[in-house]
């Protein structure tokens, strides 16, 4: 299964018209066949594939709505700016993450923030509820199974309106991941179209054609892959930092916090394999994204922009939180014996 929806990742998409542009220009003549960006593993592998295969889910994905949104995103930004593909991208992805994600970022710190002050309150309600619960429960002949559910049921009800009132529930804060997540799918398809696909510009070059020459230092070509693994290593350990610096911040985390934390360093080393496999404009999108992500990270650990957000203060706030993150980061990985 997995071979197969590599393959569908990897298999030529069909000629995309630009929206507004009219039908694609036809293609000029040339001497020979071009060569194909991709391995022959993978060209073989694709003709081996018919189109109705078993990615007609991809294929869907690929031709959606909000796919096409973000090709038109990208075009807009390399026809707006003038830049060559590699700067497009970079521009484009800075853009967004500044646009969308770092608000809702921060909004998400606001409402993490209001949630950690309630928690004196919250263990203040638990211990007189503890306490009534137990005098009743010796007043009416409880079971202790009773008197245990009875205490769930009422401390649910009771924490659920202290967050009505102070309007911070905890779900409010997974809104940048189902933000973030699609967006970062949709670019990434879009990209994967214009790399191996036939999108044709207004002078009548295809976007793959551009991005074949729209590279930059050692990658050049952004339809092919990187050989030399730069950018997948360099994916790599910018997530596990993410990740550590994630993890630097909490203290006694708990047992599903650190399955969490285990789970996405090991995701953040399964990408570099696959960001070996995949064309190089999707590669350096990913990385744009990461290098935005620490970069957002560490910006909102800064008491002047938290306060400039009104992100409440709490309890776990430092005054000076990159010298306490470089200290918890020296002293876990490079000062242990």
């Amino acid at each position: 299964m997995l071979c197969r929806l590599s393959v569908r990742w990897l298999q030529p998409r069909p000629a995309l018209q630009l929206r507004g542009l009219g039908p694609p220009a036809a293609p000029a003549p040339t001497g020979g066949p071009k060569p194909s960006a991709l391995p022959l593993w993978a060209v073989a592998s694709v003709s081996a594939v018919g189109p109705s295969g078993a990615g007609g889910w991809y294929e869907a994905l690929a031709t959606s709505a909000p796919v096409q949104g973000a090709e038109d995103v990208l075009l807009f930004a390399h026809t707006a700016s003038g830049l060559p593909w590699w700067g497009s991208i970079l521009l484009t992805t800075v853009a967004l993450r500044g646009a969308v994600t770092l608000p809702l970022a921060a909004y998400q710190h606001y409402i993490l923030a209001k949630v950690e002050n309630l928690q004196p309150e919250i263990k203040n309600i638990a211990r007189h509820l503890n306490q009534e619960v137990a005098v009743r429960a010796n007043q009416l002949g409880w079971s202790k199974r009773a008197a245990r559910l009875t205490y769930l049921k009422t401390m649910r009800r009771l924490v659920s309106e202290l967050y009505v009132r102070d309007n911070c529930h905890p779900f409010k804060a997974t809104v940048l991941v189902w933000i973030q997540l699609p967006m970062w799918i949709f670019m990434s398809v879009a990209l994967r179209n214009f790399s191996t696909g036939a999108t044709h510009s207004e002078a009548g070059f295809s976007v793959q054609e551009q991005l074949a020459t729209g590279g930059v230092l050692w990658f050049p070509d952004l339809t092919a892959l990187d050989s030399t693994w730069i950018l997948p290593v360099s994916i790599g350990v910018i997530n596990l930092l993410i990740v550590e610096i994630f993890a630097l911040q909490k203290i006694g985390m708990s047992r599903f916090q650190t399955y969490i934390t285990y789970f996405v360093r090991a995701v953040s080393v399964l990408m570099i394999p696959i960001a070996a496999t995949v064309p190089s404009s999707l590669v350096l999108y990913w990385l744009c994204s990461s290098l935005m992500g620490l970069a957002q990270n560490l910006l909102l650990r800064s008491p002047r922009f938290r306060q400039l957000c009104r992100i409440p203060l709490t309890k776990s706030d430092s005054d000076t939180p990159y010298k306490d993150l470089f200290a918890a980061f020296y002293a876990k990985f490079i000062s242990r014996k």
